[in-house]
């Protein structure tokens, strides 16, 4: 399942991968036992479906997100589940 930015714009899922880690915050007793912290990577420097000036200028915005490696980091951990986290990510 693609991600959808815009109704023209979908990012393929070979470029965008998401993992959860440990996080701190909420979650009560399940907060150091259950990785519910959603991690989404969007493989910028990869991309096919992005133009260079959009590259370029997504790089200048997003600043300390984009890794040595040339990918967006967005981590969520706001809610207390996997589901919900993952939705704040790919929202962001």
């Amino acid at each position: 399942m693609a991600l959808t930015i815009t109704p023209s714009l979908e990012l393929p899922d070979r470029e965008v991968s998401v993992s959860f880690v440990r996080a701190s915050g909420p979650g009560g007793q399940n907060v150091n036992k259950v990785a519910t912290a959603a991690q989404l990577r969007f493989d910028l420097a990869g991309s096919s479906v992005l133009a260079p000036e959009v590259k370029a200028r997504l790089r200048a915005l997003a600043g300390r997100r984009v890794t040595a490696e040339g990918a967006v980091l967005i981590i969520a951990r706001n809610h207390r589940t996997q589901e919900a986290n993952r939705r704040e990510a790919e929202t962001r």
